[in-house]
């Protein structure tokens, strides 16, 4: 999931670079999303381990 935002990043700074804002603002939206899902699904799994030992 975290190489998906990576992704979306890079789409949206390619996008910015060749003045596509619509573009550019609606991939960094996205990676955004994703990369604070990632956050909480690695907390949770953590979280998760702790408890389990």
């Amino acid at each position: 999931m975290l190489h998906y935002a990576v992704v979306f990043l890079v789409i949206a700074l390619v996008a910015a670079l060749f003045g596509f804002g619509g573009i550019a603002s609606g991939a960094v939206g996205i990676a955004k999303i994703l990369f604070f899902v990632f956050i909480v699904i690695a907390v949770i799994t953590f979280v998760i381990g702790l408890i389990k030992r």
